[in-house]
Formats: C-alpha cells, sequence, structure tokens
C-alpha cells in the first residue's frame, strides 16, 4: 500500500518513488538493455519485435514507440533509463528534454541558460505557473513540426 505522498501536487513533475520503480521495472529493463551494442542493432532493427520480449504492457511498449517520454515517465519509467532510448536514437540528453517540454532543442537551452522556468505560480497544483498541466507542452516546438 502506497504511502501518504504530498509530492504528487508539484505541477509538471512525476517523483520516480517505489511505486513508480515498481510499475517501470520492465520498461527500465528494456531501456537498460540499450547499453549493449547488438540490443540496439535488434531494437533499431524491428523495435516492436525487440519491445515484444519484454513483459512490459502495450501502453509502456507503445509509448516507447512513439518516443513519448513524458508517458514513458508516467508509466515508471525512470528518465535515466529512458536517456538510453534517446542515444540509441542519436538524440542529446538537451534534445530529448526539449521535446518533453514541447520546445525545440534552442528554446530548452536558452530557458536553462536563463535560470529555467520560473517557481512563481508553479509550487502546487492550481496556481496560474507555466508548469501547470494546463499549460503543457510549452515551447513552440509542437507548432513548429519539430518534436
Amino acid at each position: 500500500m502506497s504511502l501518504d505522498k504530498p509530492y504528487k501536487d508539484i505541477p509538471g513533475t512525476t517523483i520516480f518513488d517505489a511505486d513508480q520503480s515498481r510499475k517501470g521495472y520492465w520498461l527500465n529493463q528494456f531501456c537498460m538493455s540499450l547499453m549493449k551494442a547488438d540490443n540496439r542493432a535488434r531494437f533499431k532493427a524491428d523495435e516492436r519485435a525487440y519491445l515484444d520480449e519484454w513483459p512490459m504492457s502495450e501502453e509502456q511498449k507503445q509509448a516507447a514507440l512513439n518516443r513519448d517520454l513524458n508517458r514513458c515517465i508516467a508509466l515508471g519509467g525512470n528518465i535515466y533509463f529512458l536517456a538510453k532510448i534517446g542515444a540509441t536514437d542519436g538524440k542529446s540528453f538537451q534534445q530529448m528534454a526539449g521535446s518533453m517540454t514541447g520546445m525545440t532543442e534552442e528554446e530548452y537551452r536558452d530557458m536553462m541558460i536563463h535560470g529555467g522556468r520560473s517557481p512563481a505560480g508553479n509550487r502546487y497544483l492550481g496556481e496560474d505557473g507555466d508548469a501547470q498541466p494546463d499549460r503543457q507542452p510549452q515551447g513552440q516546438a509542437d507548432k513548429k513540426g519539430k518534436v
């Protein structure tokens, strides 16, 4: 049984706790398998067949196929393991993070250089900050078709 989790009220944030770890165990194991060149080659040759070798949920497999990292995180993925998918695709962590915020790589880089997202209005759900769920994703990447 889950403990009380006061941190569930942080907008735009999924805490990787024990429950998330259990939920995403096989998704994260798949990601870690991509550390081996042979596995990366097998995955890139037939992504669906490789994913079907893992006892993940269909939703987890589809999120991985779609490279929907936000959904992978919601389904128990750990960003440090998910980075292996990005690396397999030749993406930098900065490119991946930008795609997760709906920003282009340049927009994300510029935001981070200027101190990141402001905490004002983003400390808990229901405030009026730019990290609130109703404001996601941010940036212009989706509008430009560059995600």
